[in-house]
């Protein structure tokens, strides 16, 4: 059997490739839109439909399996991605484009699989680094989609960035075939009705895990609206274009990668995951509803490094947190039930702070910081966790 290690990575590169294609389109989308002759609205639903086809499957893959086991779900979905990225290369009007979001948001559902592979080969007390591992692959993809839809759409053409994340797909499946066994025992396999989101409120109606749910549910919902107000604001305000929204989104994407491959698991022994949760959210909503005050670039940047730095000690910790209080006979259902709720919020975010954001732009970041501060307040009620044993002595 291959070594952790070589599983460690797969399953972070797995996730890597989910966050490009989410990110792939962050840079070029409003351009896209307004090439295919796209209103507000299409565009917001561009950004919605792949977060709520992500909600679809996370409701079934991670329960699913729960049932059969990790490996068939993130095989399969990583050949449904390869098939979303084609769609996306060769994409001639809104409506191909539309449908490659529906497809890809399918597959990038198999993060809670991926998460509970994680769950699965990691003990309690390594089990908030590993989710930092897995934080990390966010944070990298989130930067390496932005750099690689804008710079290749711009150097190569359009259909230059679908084709390179169809050959990290292909290359997904390959690694994964060959280094990945499947990580959940016979005996801990669990027969749960597939087409059933009773699991969801389950996990609300648990009070250790409703504090949780909610955090889950008012983060995404705010930093969804951000990103879906942030491009119209830099454009409208400060002139941007393509590049230098695509600066702003490698911006993030780098500080996760940095903040979460390396000082996160440094920070958690230190803390533990609740503060890390706390600080995250008020830190995200103070650098969201500062952004219709920033008169420069410059200011922009900044304040978008303390809003990477948050979110990257937040997106781990809480992850931690859900995998810790879950038994490990359901792992991949609590998982999956956070990661819809987490989705719905990411579906509705982009209409809704898109809706405001045309009434009045400087209310719509308010109100995604509003969301954030919520988070925060919630976070409070999450019971703590002590599993950190001290470091073994060095002989």
């Amino acid at each position: 059997m291959p070594a952790p290690r070589a599983r460690i990575g797969v399953i972070f590169f797995t996730v890597l490739i989910d966050l490009i294609g989410f990110g792939i389109v962050m840079p070029i989308l409003p351009f896209y839109g307004q090439r295919f002759g796209a209103s507000g609205l299409a565009y917001g639903a561009v950004l919605g439909v792949y977060s709520f086809m992500q909600f679809v499957a996370t409701a079934l893959l991670g329960k699913l399996s729960d049932r059969i086991g990790r490996r068939p779900v993130l095989l399969t979905t990583m050949l449904v991605n390869a098939v979303g990225y084609t769609l996306f290369a060769f994409a001639g009007s809104y409506w191909v484009l539309f449908l490659s979001r529906v497809v890809s948001g399918f597959a990038g559902g198999n993060i809670s699989a991926a998460q509970a592979y994680m769950a699965d080969i990691t003990t309690p007390a390594e089990r908030s680094r590993g989710m930092g591992i897995v934080g990390a692959a966010f944070g990298i993809g989130f930067s390496a989609g932005p750099a690689v839809g804008g710079l290749a759409d711009h150097y190569l053409g359009h259909a230059a960035p679908g084709l390179v994340a169809v050959v990290l797909s292909l290359a997904n499946f390959i690694s994964a075939y060959f280094i990945l066994p499947e990580s959940l025992k016979h005996e801990l396999r669990v027969k749960r009705p597939i087409f059933d989101l009773r699991h969801i409120g389950q996990a609300i109606a648990r009070p250790r895990l409703r504090p949780l749910m909610a955090v889950w549910a008012l983060t995404p919902l705010g930093f969804a609206g951000y990103t879906a107000a942030l491009p119209y604001r830099a454009i409208a305000a400060l002139g941007w274009k393509q590049l230098q929204l695509t600066f702003l989104f490698i911006i993030i994407g780098v500080t996760a990668a940095a903040v979460q491959g390396y000082f996160f698991g440094k920070l958690v022994r230190r803390t533990g995951e609740r503060w890390l949760v706390i600080a995250g959210a008020f830190g995200m909503a103070v650098s969201i509803a500062i952004v219709p005050f920033l008169p420069s670039s410059a200011l922009l940047y900044g304040w978008t490094f303390v809003l990477a730095v948050a979110n990257s000690v937040f997106s781990p910790a809480a992850t931690g947190l859900v995998s810790v209080y879950a038994d490990p006979n359901e792992q991949g259902t609590v998982l999956g039930a956070a990661q819809a709720i987490s989705a719905l919020g990411r579906t509705a975010g982009p209409p809704l702070i898109g809706t405001v954001y045309d009434v009045s732009p400087v209310t719509s970041f308010l109100l995604a910081g509003l969301f954030m501060g919520l988070a925060g307040l919630a976070a409070f009620r999450l019971a703590p966790v002590t599993h950190y044993a001290p470091p073994p002595s060095e002989p």
